[in-house]
C-alpha cells in the first residue's frame, strides 16, 4: 500500500499538536491510508518540542524534527519534504485551519494519477477588511509578475514523490513554496476548502511579518521590481527631455521664469526614485550573496520517533559520497 506523508510545520503550538495529531490520524484511520505524521518545530519558544516526543513516544507513525533556532515557515516545509519517506505528502497547518477532513480527497485524486492536487481557499474565515485587502492584492501582483494564477493559493498541497524529489533538488535558498510547487508543472488538479477557526492559540502572522514575506517572496521569485526600476528611468529621462525642451524654448524666446520651488521639487522627487531604486537593487544583492554563501535552509538540532528505513539509507548514501569525495 502506498504511504502518505503528512507533513506539519509548528511554531509555538504546544496546544494545538496533540489537537492536529489525534484529528488527521483519526481522519486517516477511518480512511484506511497508511500515513505518517511529520511534525517540524520551527524554533518554537514553548514546549511544542516536549509536545511531538510525547507524540512520538504515543505512536511510532509520529516523527518529528526540531530545528536549532527560527528558521522561517517556507524552510519548515522544506525540511518535511526533504525528509518525508511517503510516496507522497501533503503539508497542513499546525492549526488545522486547513481541514484534514480533505486529505482523503486529495489523496484518492493522487490515486487517478494526479501528481500535484491544490489545496484552493474558497472562504478565507474570520480575517479583519484590511488583511484581507493586503492578501488580496499581495496574490493578484505575484499572480500578474509570476503569469501562476495565485488568487487562492494556500500551502495545504498534497505532491507526488517525483515533484518533491524535484524541489528537494533545487538548490536555491530563498523560497516560494505556493509559487514554486505550482511553477514545477506536472498534472494538477484542485480541491476547493473553507479555512477554519483556530481552536487554540493566536496567529502569529502580523502585519508588519505578512509584509516582509511578501517582499521576501516577490523578490524569490520575480525580477518585476527591478524592472520597474528600469520604467521609472525612462519616465523620468522622457520628462526630463520634455522640461529641458521647454526651458531652451523660454530662454530664447526671453520668457524664463525663476522657479526655485519647482526645482527643489523635482529633485526632491527625483532624489526619492534614485534612493528607492538603490534600496530596490541592494535588496536584490543581498539576496544574491545569501544563495551564494551556499548555507543551509536549516538546521535539525534533534530528531524524535522511528527514522524510516529508507530514510536510514539515504542519510547512509550521503555520508558515503561526503567521505568519498
Amino acid at each position: 500500500m502506498s504511504k502518505l506523508s503528512v507533513i506539519i510545520p509548528a511554531y509555538n503550538e504546544e496546544k494545538m499538536i496533540p489537537k492536529a495529531c489525534s484529528e488527521i490520524s483519526a481522519v486517516l484511520q477511518r480512511e484506511g491510508i497508511d500515513y505518517e505524521l511529520l511534525f517540524v518545530n520551527d524554533g518554537s519558544r514553548d514546549a511544542s518540542w516536549p509536545a511531538i516526543m510525547l507524540e512520538c513516544e504515543k505512536d511510532q507513525r509520529v516523527r518529528g524534527l526540531c530545528f536549532s533556532r527560527n528558521f522561517g515557515k517556507e524552510a519548515a516545509m522544506m525540511a518535511g519534504l526533504e525528509n518525508a519517506a511517503g510516496d507522497c505528502a501533503v503539508i497542513i497547518d499546525c492549526d488545522l485551519q486547513h481541514p484534514p477532513e480533505k486529505i482523503p480527497e486529495m489523496y484518492r485524486l493522487w490515486e487517478d494519477g494526479y501528481e500535484v492536487v491544490e489545496g484552493i481557499k474558497e472562504d478565507r474565515g474570520r480575517e479583519s477588511a484590511f488583511h484581507r485587502f493586503c492578501a488580496n492584492s499581495f496574490y493578484r501582483l505575484i499572480s500578474s509578475m509570476t503569469k501562476i494564477d495565485m488568487s487562492n493559493a494556500s500551502d495545504f498541497k498534497l505532491l507526488d514523490r517525483k515533484v518533491i524529489d524535484i524541489l528537494n533538488a533545487m538548490p536555491e535558498r530563498n523560497t516560494f513554496f505556493r509559487a514554486l510547487s505550482s511553477w514545477v508543472g506536472f498534472k494538477s488538479a484542485s480541491v476547493r476548502f473553507t479555512v477554519g477557526e483556530r481552536k487554540e492559540g493566536k496567529s502569529r502572522w502580523s502585519s508588519r511579518a505578512l509584509f516582509k514575506y511578501a517582499v521576501s517572496n516577490i523578490a524569490s521569485f520575480s525580477a518585476a521590481p527591478m524592472q520597474a526600476v528600469t520604467v521609472m528611468g525612462g519616465i523620468f529621462l522622457v520628462i526630463a527631455i520634455i522640461l529641458a525642451v521647454q526651458s531652451l524654448v523660454f530662454k530664447a524666446t526671453g520668457r524664463a521664469l525663476e522657479g526655485f520651488t519647482t526645482v527643489i521639487l523635482i529633485e526632491l522627487l527625483v532624489g526619492s526614485i534614485v534612493m528607492i531604486s538603490l534600496g530596490v537593487v541592494g535588496y536584490y544583492i543581498s539576496k544574491m550573496y545569501e544563495e551564494l554563501k551556499g548555507r543551509p535552509r536549516y538546521i535539525i538540532s534533534s530528531e524524535a520517533g522511528a527514522v524510516p528505513r529508507k530514510a536510514e539509507k539515504e542519510s547512509s548514501e550521503k555520508i558515503t559520497k561526503k567521505h568519498q569525495a
